[in-house]
Order: structure tokens, then C-alpha cells, then sequence
């Protein structure tokens, strides 16, 4: 029987993202590196972290396996993706089209494209069609380095076809190495069958989030609040009940207008999410809150519009985290580690200030306390890059990818 220990190393250098501030500004001098690096892996979880000859000298050879590098590596927790949409059906490149044309995301879908094309084509999927596709993508998202992402329902709009999602996202989640943890976003536009955007908010409140507490589908809920979506008014019944119920809660914020981030502020929401109006005012709110932010710069690229304003954000004091927004409509790239890096071109973001982004401020972001950074006890969950300083990973700008990836100890890649 093959023993679960083993010794790791050596890595030019490993970034544990350990004892760094939890919001504000990072400086890159902060960041703890580990030269000459190993890390010891135990039933999925890190043993032991360190000099390399130092653990090997110590290590218990007995029954155990000892993996020794010979190339240059730099090891970096797995990255974690905490905001997507990579549960559905169909495609949207017709949307794409027109945005090249000048038409706006808003405009397309007041004529029936937009989220209602995606909901139609997932609506009309079975099961086992959007199990099959979400695996797909959950294998692309591991070889990047992802080890684990945030999923969201919201493209079904009626209780059988959430469920049908969440039900998908739970089977990838217990087949897959990539771990996926579900969010429920019911509200993400109100669908025709309803007339009144409060009737629909209501139908949902009674019947879904419920449903999914006791089947144990997901522990977070969402809402979009904007033009086309919903209102303050709206998310304020939502987001109550949703709290009453015991869900974590979350919010679509500011994408194309203000508001969502007071009100993910005035229910001290775990993270307002998009950011991309929001100025020196709401930053403030949000961080006397202690609201993660979580920018998207996928969306950004893929509507043509401008960045979030991380830099000001982290400035004004919050823990900013960044997210692909992977979703077949405004961003269908799913690269997060490239997203990540142009947005801290744009932004001027300190590579530690992006590192923490995609690991440990991510991980807050879903509330995973045992990933996001490399220290004893928590998940083995590594990725290791083909250079010799860390920096280089960010020069490059997401064309360096990883070699290896490890989850919970295990090598996938």
C-alpha cells in the first residue's frame, strides 16, 4: 500500500502568502519566499514547509516517497477562482458579434439576447448535458492552475431548472479533482414568465432558497442588482430572507450603475462583486464593512469596458479579490491568471497585491479558511511554475503556464 507522505523539493523558491496584511496595500517585500524550498504532503494536507536539504535530512524515509526537482521551479498556492459561471448550456458568440458593432451588452439584451439566450439553451439541456460540459471546463481551469472555483446557478430562472444546475454543480464537485464550491443565483434577471420583478423575487424567497438549504446544494446566495436586473428594493427582500435562511451572501455590484455595493455594505455581504463604477465613496463603505471586493477584468475585456478600480479600492482599505467571471455572454475567456496579470498593468497593482487576488483574498472571498496560502495544516494545493523568480510568472503576463499542479496532494498535472 502506497504511503499518503511525501517530500516535495527543491523549488528555487516557494510563496507561501503567509503573514501578509488581510487589506490595503501589498508591497511585493512583504511576501514570505522560501528559497531552496520543500514542502512535505500528508493525507492531502502540508506537513511540513521549509529548507529542502533541511526537510530531507529529517525526513522519515520509511514507507515514504521523496519527489526531488531537477529544474528550476517556483511554487505559488493553487489559484482560486472565485467568481464564475461555468455551469450551462449553448454559446453566445452571436452576442460577441454584435458588441463588435457597437451595440452594448445592455442593448442586446433588451432584444432578447443576453442572459435569456443562455437561460433558453440551459433550460433546454438535461442533466447529464451540462454535467458533461462543466467537467470539460473544470479540466481546462486545472491545467491553468486553477484548484478551486466558485460556481454559480442563474441560468435556469425557475426552481426544477436551479436545481437541475446546482445539482450539476454538486455531481462535478464530487467527481472532479477541482473542488467547486456552488452559489445560488436565482436573481440574476427577472425571466418573462414574470411580469413583476418582485413576484419573481418572492417565488424564489418561498421556493428555491429553501429547497436548496435542505437538499445542501449551496450556503451562498447572489443577487444582480442593475439596470435590467434588479432593484435595491428587490435585493434588500432577497437578501434578507436569504441571511434568515443561513445562506452567506453576496452581491452584483455596480457593473453599469451604483447601488449594489451600499447594499452589499448595509447587509455586510461577504463580497461585492464587479466594482466596475464604483468610486472613492463606495470603497469606503465597503471597507468600513469588511465587504471583500471582487473585480472581474474577464468582463471588462470582454464587454470593452473600463477596469474596476482595484487600485483605488485597495487604497481605500478593502481585501481585493480578482475573478474571471468565466460566463458564456461578457466573459467567455476563463484565463485568470492573464486576466489577473493586465488588470495590474492597468491598475498598477504590486505583483503580491495580484498573487494575493487569485489565492489567499479569494479564498476569503468564499470563506475557505484552509487554502490561499502554503503553511502546515492547510490543503497541499500547489502549482508550480517553469522559472527561477516569481516575478517572471507576472512578466509574462499568463503566457507561462504552470507544469505541475498538485490537489490535496495528489499530482493532476
Amino acid at each position: 500500500m502506497k504511503s499518503s507522505k511525501q517530500l516535495l523539493g527543491p523549488f528555487t523558491q516557494i510563496l507561501t502568502m503567509n503573514h501578509l496584511p488581510e487589506s490595503g496595500a501589498i508591497l511585493d517585500e512583504q511576501l514570505e519566499v522560501i528559497s531552496n524550498g520543500g514542502i512535505v504532503v500528508e493525507d492531502g494536507m502540508i506537513a511540513e514547509i521549509g529548507e529542502f536539504g533541511a526537510l530531507k535530512k529529517h525526513f522519515d524515509l520509511k514507507g515514504s516517497i521523496i519527489r526531488e526537482m531537477d529544474e528550476d521551479l517556483v511554487l505559488i498556492p493553487g489559484l482560486i477562482d472565485s467568481h464564475t459561471h461555468i455551469c450551462y448550456a449553448g454559446t453566445r458568440f452571436s452576442d460577441y458579434a454584435k458588441r463588435l458593432t457597437g451595440m452594448s451588452y445592455l442593448e442586446i439584451a433588451s432584444q432578447g439576447g443576453g442572459i435569456m439566450e443562455t437561460v433558453r439553451q440551459t433550460r433546454k439541456a438535461p442533466l447529464s448535458d451540462l454535467d458533461h460540459k462543466l467537467k470539460a471546463r473544470c479540466d481546462f481551469l486545472l491545467k491553468q492552475g486553477v484548484t478551486s472555483c466558485e460556481v454559480k446557478s442563474g441560468y435556469g430562472l425557475t426552481v426544477e431548472d436551479e436545481l437541475k444546475m446546482l445539482r450539476a454543480i454538486q455531481s462535478v464537485h464530487e467527481q472532479h479533482e477541482l473542488d467547486l464550491i456552488a452559489t445560488a443565483l436565482p436573481a440574476h434577471i427577472c425571466p418573462p414568465e414574470f411580469e413583476d420583478p418582485m413576484d419573481y423575487i418572492r417565488h424564489m424567497i418561498s421556493e428555491l432558497l429553501p429547497e436548496v438549504r435542505r437538499q445542501n446544494l449551496s450556503h451562498r446566495a447572489d443577487i444582480y442588482i442593475d439596470h435590467g436586473a434588479f432593484s435595491i428594493e428587490h435585493g434588500e427582500n432577497y437578501l434578507n430572507e436569504a441571511k434568515n435562511l443561513g445562506y452567506s451572501v453576496t452581491v452584483h455590484a455596480d457593473q453599469f450603475s451604483l447601488g449594489g455595493s451600499r447594499l452589499a455594505a448595509s447587509f455586510q455581504a461577504v463580497s461585492a462583486d464587479h466594482l466596475e463604477t464604483s468610486g472613492e465613496e463606495e470603497a469606503v463603505l465597503l471597507a468600513k464593512n469588511n465587504v471583500i471586493g471582487t473585480v472581474l477584468p474577464g468582463s471588462s475585456l470582454g464587454l470593452g469596458i473600463s477596469f474596476a478600480p482595484a487600485r483605488q479600492l485597495i487604497d481605500k482599505g478593502m481585501t481585493v479579490a480578482i475573478a474571471s467571471d468565466w460566463n458564456p455572454g461578457s466573459a467567455p475567456m476563463g484565463d485568470l491568471l492573464m486576466q489577473a496579470c493586465v488588470l495590474g498593468i492597468y491598475e498598477k497593482l504590486s505583483i503580491a497585491e495580484i498573487l494575493a487576488g487569485i489565492t489567499i483574498h479569494a479564498a476569503r472571498a468564499l470563506e475557505c479558511t484552509d487554502r490561499g496560502l502554503l503553511e502546515k495544516g492547510k490543503l497541499a494545493d500547489l502549482v508550480a511554475f517553469p522559472c527561477s523568480d516569481y516575478r517572471e510568472i507576472f512578466y509574462r503576463q499568463g503566457a507561462l503556464k504552470p507544469v505541475y499542479v498538485w490537489k490535496k496532494g495528489r499530482q493532476v498535472k
